[in-house]
């Protein structure tokens, strides 16, 4: 999913999507989520275990591991010989400083055993020396960042852990030799330049596989650009299901993902596409972007408009050191400004063979002028591929209504963008 349509309608598909979890169960899988969900509504990605948000506390299920073992053997244990799929969402390591701050900026309080945190048996928590940890090339080098990054590293030893015990659980049930495993993130990083950013600290997200067919590629690492957009085609590859042929708002649906167990059979050299259009509804700031082996081009539609920042990383000790500093003129130790950060330009191009931190942009040079072209091409074709509403922008409206219809125009609004 893009993010084209979710926040407009509250993280609503429309009802026509043919979802993973029914094209599952129309294949007679068993279906399973156990902890964060962020799709709807429940008719469209039905599943026939559940314990999420809509009908438990998500610090429960999606921070407390021991929960959510026992909420795995439950489902792992179920007298029931089809075969299965079960998405474990954990809810770490999110910030959660803005919604329950009396467990810290990342809930890494939580369960830690002290007084009023409860205890979670299956943590043992551990704790980084601020002074010690080695902070992103993209966070400011400031005690806060600091202090900011060693609390998430303590909520991560639970997630780490917490993969570990989702482990156990299926080794106890029977089935790690003949399991699929995918771990992912749904997001980058929630510092600035992570999450809701298109550059590599935003989309560079964590991806392990392992695949009991493909035991010569266990603690392999692979070169290869993948998207999570591949994970729908993976595990229909994996389960011999054939995508199914529809169509939605009238266009046919293809899938732009492809199935990831090739890839264990050797690298592939696919370009890879994300987008970002909103967050947290008012964030509005449309980007889109094109990551090849070498290259990285960014599209920022609305680039005229500051960038949006969301309440929980608003709220958090790392942004709110930024303005303090901004304030008092003092140095930000960061590779931006704060104005560079809110102010992009409408395109950038970076070169990450020679630039992997992104701070030359490309645009403009007449050496690469036709890497410019051809990624933008790209670019175009996938937006066109997706039916993108802001293909158009932000120099464009699209017209296909009408006599349109059939041969839909971008429209110049000669703004002088």
């Amino acid at each position: 999913m893009y993010g084209l349509h979710q926040g407009t309608h509250h993280f609503n598909s429309f009802d026509q999507v043919q979802s993973l979890p029914a094209i599952l169960q129309k294949n007679n899988i068993r279906t399973g989520i156990i902890g964060k969900k962020h799709v709807g509504p429940s008719p469209v990605y039905p599943f026939d275990f559940a314990a999420t948000e809509e009908n438990n506390s998500i610090m429960q299920v999606g921070r407390n591991i021991t929960r959510m073992r026992q909420l795995a053997r439950s489902f792992l244990t179920q007298k029931d010989d089809r075969p299965f799929f079960l998405y474990i969402g954990f809810h770490d390591p999110h910030r959660c400083g803005h919604t329950n701050p009396e467990f810290g900026a990342f809930c890494e309080k939580f369960g830690n055993g002290e007084a009023g945190m409860g205890r979670i048996p299956d943590w043992t928590p551990i704790h980084y020396d601020p002074d010690d940890v080695e902070v992103p090339y993209f966070v400011p080098d400031t005690p806060a960042a600091r202090m900011d990054i060693a609390n998430q590293y303590t909520t991560i030893s639970r997630l780490d852990q917490g993969i570990g015990v989702m482990m156990q659980e299926l080794e106890i049930s029977g089935h790690l030799e003949d399991t699929l495993v995918m771990f992912t993130s749904d997001n980058g990083i929630p510092f600035p330049l992570g999450r809701t950013n298109l550059g590599e600290a935003g989309t560079r997200e964590p991806f392990l596989m392992s695949s009991p067919d493909h035991r010569q590629t266990w603690k392999q690492e692979s070169a290869s650009l993948i998207s999570t957009l591949d994970i729908v085609p993976t595990v229909l590859d994996w389960f011999n299901i054939t995508p199914p042929i529809y169509t939605l708002n009238k266009h046919q649906v293809t899938y732009t993902g492809h199935s990831l167990l090739p890839s264990l059979e050797g690298t592939t050299d696919s370009p890879v596409f994300s987008s970002q259009s909103l967050h947290e509804i008012t964030m509005y700031y449309p980007m889109r972007t094109i990551r090849t082996k070498q290259y990285r081009l960014i599209k920022n539609i609305n680039y005229k408009m500051p960038f949006p920042i969301d309440q929980d990383f608003y709220l958090s000790p790392t942004f709110q050191n930024i303005l303090d500093r901004e304030r008092n003129h003092q140095d930000q130790h960061w590779i931006k400004t704060l104005s560079q950060y809110y102010y992009r330009p409408s395109y950038e191009l970076y070169d990450l063979e020679t630039d992997p931190k992104e701070l030359k942009n490309l645009v403009g040079d007449a050496k690469y002028s036709d890497i410019f072209k051809g990624l933008n091409d790209q670019l175009n074709d996938w937006q066109n591929a997706t039916a993108d509403p802001w293909i158009c922008s932000p120099v464009g409206v699209l017209e296909d209504a009408g006599a349109y219809k059939q041969h839909p125009v971008c429209m110049p609004l000669l703004n002088h963008l």
